[in-house]
Protein backbone atom coordinates (compact mmCIF):
# COMPACT_ATOMS: atom_id res chain seq x y z
CA UNK A 1 0.00 0.00 0.00
CA UNK A 2 1.20 3.37 -0.97
CA UNK A 3 0.03 6.97 -0.77
CA UNK A 4 1.37 9.64 -2.87
CA UNK A 5 1.05 13.07 -4.07
CA UNK A 6 3.93 14.08 -6.06
CA UNK A 7 1.91 15.53 -8.92
CA UNK A 8 -0.40 18.17 -10.65
CA UNK A 9 -2.32 19.86 -7.51
CA UNK A 10 -1.26 17.18 -5.39
CA UNK A 11 -0.55 17.94 -1.76
CA UNK A 12 -0.23 15.17 1.48
CA UNK A 13 2.39 14.18 3.67
CA UNK A 14 2.37 10.42 4.54
CA UNK A 15 3.30 9.62 8.15
CA UNK A 16 2.32 5.95 8.39
CA UNK A 17 0.26 3.28 5.21
CA UNK A 18 1.94 0.04 6.93
CA UNK A 19 -1.64 -0.61 7.97
CA UNK A 20 -4.68 -0.19 6.43
CA UNK A 21 -6.37 0.25 10.00
CA UNK A 22 -4.21 3.51 10.70
CA UNK A 23 -2.99 5.19 7.67
CA UNK A 24 -2.05 8.67 8.96
CA UNK A 25 -1.41 11.35 6.88
CA UNK A 26 -0.47 15.23 7.31
CA UNK A 27 -1.89 18.40 5.28
CA UNK A 28 1.37 20.07 3.68
CA UNK A 29 1.60 24.08 4.45
CA UNK A 30 1.85 26.30 1.21
CA UNK A 31 4.91 27.32 0.70
CA UNK A 32 6.21 30.34 2.77
CA UNK A 33 3.06 30.46 4.45
CA UNK A 34 1.17 29.40 7.33
CA UNK A 35 -2.24 28.44 5.08
CA UNK A 36 -3.33 24.78 4.43
CA UNK A 37 -6.72 23.09 3.69
CA UNK A 38 -6.13 21.77 0.68
CA UNK A 39 -5.53 17.90 0.05
CA UNK A 40 -5.38 15.89 -3.17
CA UNK A 41 -3.30 12.32 -2.79
CA UNK A 42 -3.37 8.82 -4.27
CA UNK A 43 -4.04 5.85 -2.35
CA UNK A 44 -2.67 2.72 -4.44
CA UNK A 45 -2.69 -1.44 -3.55
CA UNK A 46 -5.47 -0.68 -1.36
CA UNK A 47 -8.29 -2.70 -3.40
CA UNK A 48 -10.91 -4.43 -1.04
CA UNK A 49 -9.13 -3.41 1.74
CA UNK A 50 -11.57 -1.25 4.71
CA UNK A 51 -8.71 1.71 4.91
CA UNK A 52 -9.09 4.12 7.94
CA UNK A 53 -7.63 7.04 7.11
CA UNK A 54 -6.74 10.07 9.25
CA UNK A 55 -5.03 13.49 8.47
CA UNK A 56 -4.09 14.42 12.26
CA UNK A 57 -3.26 18.30 11.64
CA UNK A 58 -6.90 19.16 9.96
CA UNK A 59 -7.68 20.79 13.50
CA UNK A 60 -4.84 23.20 12.59
CA UNK A 61 -5.81 23.84 9.25
CA UNK A 62 -6.95 27.64 7.80
CA UNK A 63 -10.43 27.23 8.46
CA UNK A 64 -10.70 24.31 10.76
CA UNK A 65 -15.13 24.80 10.71
CA UNK A 66 -14.99 23.95 7.08
CA UNK A 67 -14.22 20.46 8.45
CA UNK A 68 -17.73 20.38 9.87
CA UNK A 69 -20.52 18.37 8.15
CA UNK A 70 -17.67 17.86 5.32
CA UNK A 71 -17.42 14.89 3.13
CA UNK A 72 -14.32 13.70 1.37
CA UNK A 73 -14.22 13.33 -2.44
CA UNK A 74 -13.07 10.21 -3.95
CA UNK A 75 -12.40 8.85 -7.87
CA UNK A 76 -11.20 6.07 -9.76
CA UNK A 77 -10.99 7.97 -12.73
CA UNK A 78 -10.37 11.40 -11.97
CA UNK A 79 -13.68 12.23 -13.87
CA UNK A 80 -16.21 10.79 -11.94
CA UNK A 81 -16.05 12.27 -7.93
CA UNK A 82 -18.23 11.13 -5.44
CA UNK A 83 -18.35 11.90 -1.46
CA UNK A 84 -17.71 9.77 1.20
CA UNK A 85 -18.83 10.39 4.81
CA UNK A 86 -16.41 11.96 6.68
CA UNK A 87 -15.98 13.06 10.41
CA UNK A 88 -14.20 15.44 12.57
CA UNK A 89 -13.61 15.67 16.13
CA UNK A 90 -12.24 18.83 16.40
CA UNK A 91 -8.60 17.56 15.65
CA UNK A 92 -8.32 14.86 13.29
CA UNK A 93 -10.55 14.65 9.89
CA UNK A 94 -11.09 11.10 9.45
CA UNK A 95 -12.76 8.51 6.84
CA UNK A 96 -13.29 4.89 6.48
CA UNK A 97 -13.40 3.86 2.29
CA UNK A 98 -12.87 0.38 0.94
CA UNK A 99 -11.64 0.79 -2.07
CA UNK A 100 -12.73 -1.27 -5.21
CA UNK A 101 -9.42 -0.87 -7.11
CA UNK A 102 -5.83 -0.89 -7.02
CA UNK A 103 -6.03 3.11 -7.39
CA UNK A 104 -8.35 5.82 -5.96
CA UNK A 105 -7.78 9.82 -5.46
CA UNK A 106 -9.01 11.21 -2.66
CA UNK A 107 -9.42 15.36 -2.27
CA UNK A 108 -10.64 18.19 -0.63
CA UNK A 109 -12.55 18.90 -3.74
CA UNK A 110 -12.54 17.92 -7.51
CA UNK A 111 -9.35 18.81 -8.90
CA UNK A 112 -8.77 20.96 -11.54
CA UNK A 113 -4.72 20.37 -12.91
CA UNK A 114 -2.56 23.32 -14.81
CA UNK A 115 -3.26 20.03 -17.48
CA UNK A 116 -7.29 20.82 -17.55
CA UNK A 117 -6.43 24.19 -17.93
CA UNK A 118 -4.12 24.27 -21.46
CA UNK A 119 -7.37 21.80 -22.38
CA UNK A 120 -9.34 24.57 -21.63
CA UNK A 121 -7.58 27.79 -23.42
CA UNK A 122 -7.07 24.77 -26.55
CA UNK A 123 -10.96 24.27 -26.40
CA UNK A 124 -12.10 27.92 -26.18
CA UNK A 125 -9.43 29.25 -29.03
CA UNK A 126 -11.76 26.87 -31.57
CA UNK A 127 -14.00 29.91 -31.55
CA UNK A 128 -13.07 32.41 -34.01
CA UNK A 129 -14.30 35.31 -31.48
CA UNK A 130 -11.13 34.08 -29.42
CA UNK A 131 -7.98 35.30 -29.02
CA UNK A 132 -5.01 34.58 -26.00
CA UNK A 133 -2.92 37.05 -24.54
CA UNK A 134 -0.20 36.05 -21.93
CA UNK A 135 0.28 38.83 -19.14
CA UNK A 136 3.37 38.06 -17.85
CA UNK A 137 4.99 35.07 -16.17
CA UNK A 138 4.66 34.35 -12.93
CA UNK A 139 7.14 33.76 -10.03
CA UNK A 140 8.21 30.04 -10.82
CA UNK A 141 7.77 30.84 -14.92
CA UNK A 142 4.54 29.62 -16.07
CA UNK A 143 2.33 32.02 -18.20
CA UNK A 144 -1.03 34.14 -16.68
CA UNK A 145 -3.27 33.26 -19.33
CA UNK A 146 -5.87 35.83 -20.63
CA UNK A 147 -9.04 34.86 -23.04
CA UNK A 148 -10.19 37.64 -25.13
CA UNK A 149 -13.86 37.07 -26.24
CA UNK A 150 -15.67 39.53 -29.18
CA UNK A 151 -14.66 41.83 -31.80
CA UNK A 152 -12.67 45.07 -31.79
CA UNK A 153 -15.88 47.22 -32.24
CA UNK A 154 -15.34 50.50 -30.68
CA UNK A 155 -17.05 51.50 -27.71
CA UNK A 156 -18.41 47.97 -26.50
CA UNK A 157 -18.56 47.28 -22.85
CA UNK A 158 -15.18 45.43 -21.32
CA UNK A 159 -16.45 42.35 -18.98
CA UNK A 160 -14.03 40.88 -16.73
CA UNK A 161 -14.14 37.43 -14.62
CA UNK A 162 -11.17 35.93 -13.02
CA UNK A 163 -11.40 33.41 -11.31
CA UNK A 164 -8.33 30.37 -8.87
CA UNK A 165 -6.80 33.86 -6.71
CA UNK A 166 -6.66 31.22 -4.13
CA UNK A 167 -5.77 28.16 -5.67
CA UNK A 168 -7.26 25.19 -3.56
CA UNK A 169 -10.70 26.74 -4.53
CA UNK A 170 -10.77 24.67 -7.78
CA UNK A 171 -14.53 24.65 -8.22
CA UNK A 172 -13.83 28.28 -9.69
CA UNK A 173 -12.41 27.38 -13.19
CA UNK A 174 -14.75 24.13 -12.78
CA UNK A 175 -17.22 27.20 -13.13
CA UNK A 176 -15.06 28.97 -15.84
CA UNK A 177 -15.40 25.64 -17.86
CA UNK A 178 -19.27 26.22 -17.60
CA UNK A 179 -19.47 29.99 -18.35
CA UNK A 180 -17.44 29.79 -21.59
CA UNK A 181 -18.73 26.87 -22.93
CA UNK A 182 -21.98 28.74 -23.13
CA UNK A 183 -20.38 31.72 -24.28
CA UNK A 184 -18.63 30.68 -27.31
CA UNK A 185 -21.93 28.35 -28.12
CA UNK A 186 -22.95 30.26 -31.20
CA UNK A 187 -25.94 28.92 -31.11
CA UNK A 188 -27.21 30.35 -27.66
CA UNK A 189 -28.97 33.97 -27.76
CA UNK A 190 -27.97 34.79 -24.74
CA UNK A 191 -24.21 34.77 -25.68
CA UNK A 192 -24.85 35.96 -28.92
CA UNK A 193 -26.49 39.45 -27.85
CA UNK A 194 -23.68 39.77 -24.88
CA UNK A 195 -20.74 39.09 -27.71
CA UNK A 196 -22.93 42.13 -29.63
CA UNK A 197 -22.49 44.35 -26.59
CA UNK A 198 -19.70 43.99 -25.22
CA UNK A 199 -16.00 42.40 -25.46
CA UNK A 200 -15.19 39.87 -22.39
CA UNK A 201 -11.44 39.77 -20.76
CA UNK A 202 -11.29 36.23 -18.55
CA UNK A 203 -8.46 34.74 -16.62
CA UNK A 204 -9.75 31.42 -15.95
CA UNK A 205 -6.34 30.87 -13.61
CA UNK A 206 -5.25 33.91 -11.81
CA UNK A 207 -2.37 31.34 -9.87
CA UNK A 208 -1.13 28.56 -11.63
CA UNK A 209 1.57 28.31 -9.47
CA UNK A 210 -0.52 27.72 -5.98
CA UNK A 211 -2.59 25.34 -8.40
CA UNK A 212 0.94 23.01 -9.43
CA UNK A 213 1.92 23.02 -6.02
CA UNK A 214 -1.33 22.38 -4.13
CA UNK A 215 -1.97 25.62 -2.36
CA UNK A 216 -4.62 26.43 -0.21
CA UNK A 217 -4.62 29.90 -0.73
CA UNK A 218 -0.87 31.75 -2.11
CA UNK A 219 1.41 31.60 -4.88
CA UNK A 220 4.58 30.25 -4.69
CA UNK A 221 6.11 32.96 -2.85
CA UNK A 222 3.54 32.41 0.14
CA UNK A 223 1.57 35.31 -0.95
CA UNK A 224 -2.19 35.61 -0.93
CA UNK A 225 -3.35 37.38 -4.34
CA UNK A 226 -6.57 38.81 -3.37
CA UNK A 227 -4.77 40.97 -0.74
CA UNK A 228 -2.50 42.61 -3.00
CA UNK A 229 -4.83 44.68 -5.26
CA UNK A 230 -3.31 48.16 -4.29
CA UNK A 231 -0.08 47.31 -4.84
CA UNK A 232 1.04 44.38 -6.62
CA UNK A 233 4.86 43.53 -7.56
CA UNK A 234 6.17 42.30 -9.64
CA UNK A 235 8.78 40.63 -7.05
CA UNK A 236 5.35 39.22 -4.70
CA UNK A 237 2.51 39.11 -6.70
CA UNK A 238 3.21 39.70 -10.45
CA UNK A 239 -0.22 37.54 -11.17
CA UNK A 240 -2.25 40.62 -9.72
CA UNK A 241 0.30 43.29 -10.83
CA UNK A 242 0.04 41.99 -14.90
CA UNK A 243 -3.93 41.71 -14.72
CA UNK A 244 -4.34 45.32 -13.24
CA UNK A 245 -2.11 46.72 -15.48
CA UNK A 246 -4.08 45.17 -18.75
CA UNK A 247 -7.61 46.26 -16.82
CA UNK A 248 -6.33 49.79 -16.90
CA UNK A 249 -5.94 49.56 -20.33
CA UNK A 250 -9.34 48.03 -21.44
CA UNK A 251 -11.34 49.90 -18.47
CA UNK A 252 -13.93 47.58 -16.72
CA UNK A 253 -17.43 48.32 -16.89
CA UNK A 254 -18.36 44.73 -14.84
CA UNK A 255 -15.73 42.43 -13.23
CA UNK A 256 -16.49 39.05 -11.15
CA UNK A 257 -13.93 37.27 -9.20
CA UNK A 258 -14.73 33.46 -8.50
CA UNK A 259 -13.99 31.96 -5.26
CA UNK A 260 -14.91 29.00 -3.30
CA UNK A 261 -15.59 29.10 0.90
CA UNK A 262 -14.85 26.31 3.15
CA UNK A 263 -17.16 26.96 5.93
CA UNK A 264 -20.16 28.19 4.47
CA UNK A 265 -22.73 25.56 2.37
CA UNK A 266 -24.78 27.82 0.06
CA UNK A 267 -23.57 29.88 -3.28
CA UNK A 268 -23.24 33.24 -2.54
CA UNK A 269 -22.07 36.97 -4.09
CA UNK A 270 -20.27 39.30 -1.82
CA UNK A 271 -20.83 42.83 -3.42
CA UNK A 272 -18.77 46.00 -2.56
CA UNK A 273 -20.83 47.47 -0.64
CA UNK A 274 -17.93 49.32 1.99
CA UNK A 275 -16.15 50.73 -0.85
CA UNK A 276 -15.91 55.08 0.10
CA UNK A 277 -17.25 55.61 -3.44
CA UNK A 278 -19.90 53.00 -3.56
CA UNK A 279 -22.73 54.69 -5.59
CA UNK A 280 -26.62 54.09 -5.84
CA UNK A 281 -26.45 52.71 -8.95
CA UNK A 282 -23.49 49.95 -8.08
CA UNK A 283 -26.45 49.19 -5.29
CA UNK A 284 -29.00 48.78 -7.52
CA UNK A 285 -27.42 46.77 -10.17
CA UNK A 286 -25.57 44.55 -7.44
CA UNK A 287 -29.33 43.16 -6.46
CA UNK A 288 -30.08 43.21 -9.87
CA UNK A 289 -27.31 41.07 -10.77
CA UNK A 290 -28.32 38.88 -7.47
CA UNK A 291 -31.87 38.23 -8.09
CA UNK A 292 -31.62 37.70 -11.77
CA UNK A 293 -28.90 34.71 -10.72
CA UNK A 294 -31.40 33.21 -8.13
CA UNK A 295 -33.89 33.18 -10.86
CA UNK A 296 -31.92 31.81 -12.97
CA UNK A 297 -29.99 28.77 -10.84
CA UNK A 298 -31.87 27.55 -7.74
CA UNK A 299 -28.55 26.57 -6.45
CA UNK A 300 -27.90 30.49 -5.60
CA UNK A 301 -29.59 31.68 -2.69
CA UNK A 302 -29.71 35.66 -1.01
CA UNK A 303 -29.95 34.91 2.06
CA UNK A 304 -26.34 33.44 3.35
CA UNK A 305 -22.66 34.67 3.08
CA UNK A 306 -20.63 37.63 4.75
CA UNK A 307 -21.97 40.26 6.77
CA UNK A 308 -22.14 43.28 5.15
CA UNK A 309 -19.21 46.15 4.88
CA UNK A 310 -20.06 49.27 6.83
CA UNK A 311 -19.74 52.24 4.39
CA UNK A 312 -16.33 52.98 3.74
CA UNK A 313 -14.83 50.09 5.52
CA UNK A 314 -14.53 47.68 2.94
CA UNK A 315 -10.29 46.21 2.44
CA UNK A 316 -9.09 47.33 -1.00
CA UNK A 317 -6.96 44.87 -1.34
CA UNK A 318 -9.32 42.48 -2.32
CA UNK A 319 -9.80 42.73 -5.29
CA UNK A 320 -13.48 42.88 -6.17
CA UNK A 321 -13.55 45.96 -3.98
CA UNK A 322 -10.50 47.73 -5.64
CA UNK A 323 -11.56 46.91 -9.11
CA UNK A 324 -15.70 48.65 -7.91
CA UNK A 325 -13.52 51.91 -6.57
CA UNK A 326 -11.35 52.53 -9.21
CA UNK A 327 -13.90 51.95 -12.13
CA UNK A 328 -17.35 52.72 -10.51
CA UNK A 329 -18.23 49.34 -12.02
CA UNK A 330 -20.12 46.41 -10.93
CA UNK A 331 -17.84 44.53 -9.08
CA UNK A 332 -18.33 41.31 -6.77
CA UNK A 333 -16.95 38.04 -5.49
CA UNK A 334 -19.02 34.95 -6.43
CA UNK A 335 -18.23 32.05 -3.88
CA UNK A 336 -19.12 28.37 -4.00
CA UNK A 337 -18.78 25.87 -1.48
CA UNK A 338 -16.30 22.80 -0.23
CA UNK A 339 -19.66 21.38 1.16
CA UNK A 340 -22.88 20.61 -0.27
CA UNK A 341 -25.62 22.88 -0.52
CA UNK A 342 -27.36 23.60 2.77
CA UNK A 343 -30.84 24.42 0.39
CA UNK A 344 -29.98 21.81 -2.81
CA UNK A 345 -28.49 18.51 -1.47
CA UNK A 346 -27.50 15.74 -2.90
CA UNK A 347 -26.10 12.64 -1.09
CA UNK A 348 -23.89 10.96 -3.84
CA UNK A 349 -21.82 14.45 -5.60
CA UNK A 350 -22.62 16.91 -2.96
CA UNK A 351 -21.06 20.53 -4.52
CA UNK A 352 -19.58 18.91 -8.03
CA UNK A 353 -18.16 20.34 -10.84
CA UNK A 354 -20.92 19.91 -13.35
CA UNK A 355 -23.25 21.88 -10.60
CA UNK A 356 -20.31 24.62 -10.80
CA UNK A 357 -20.32 24.81 -14.66
CA UNK A 358 -24.12 24.96 -14.30
CA UNK A 359 -24.00 28.27 -12.23
CA UNK A 360 -21.08 29.72 -14.66
CA UNK A 361 -23.83 28.91 -17.47
CA UNK A 362 -26.42 30.90 -15.17
CA UNK A 363 -24.06 33.80 -14.71
CA UNK A 364 -24.41 35.03 -18.02
CA UNK A 365 -28.72 35.19 -18.18
CA UNK A 366 -27.16 37.45 -15.28
CA UNK A 367 -25.01 39.23 -16.85
CA UNK A 368 -27.87 39.89 -19.57
CA UNK A 369 -30.13 41.18 -17.40
CA UNK A 370 -27.88 43.86 -16.04
CA UNK A 371 -25.90 44.71 -19.40
CA UNK A 372 -28.10 47.72 -20.51
CA UNK A 373 -27.30 49.56 -17.40
CA UNK A 374 -23.48 48.84 -16.96
CA UNK A 375 -22.48 52.26 -18.37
Amino acid sequence: MKISSSFDGGNIICLDCSSPENITLEIEKDNNSDFFQWFFFRLSEGKDETCNIRILNAGSASYPKGWEHYRVVASYDRYDWFRIPTDFDGNVLSFLHRPERDSVYYAYFPPYSIEMHHNLISKCLNSTVTSLGVLGTTLDGRDIDLLRIGTSIKNKLNLWAIARQHPGETMAEWWMEGFLGRLLDGKDPISETLLEKANFYVVPNMNPDGSFRGHLRTNSAGINLNREWQKPSLERSPEVFYVRQRMEQTGVDFCLDVHGDEAIPYNFIAGSEGIPSFSEKQAKLLKKFKLALRHANSDFQLEEGYPQNRPGQANLNIGANWIAERFGCLSMTLEQPFKDLGNEPLQRQGWSPARCMELGESCLDAIYNVIDKLR
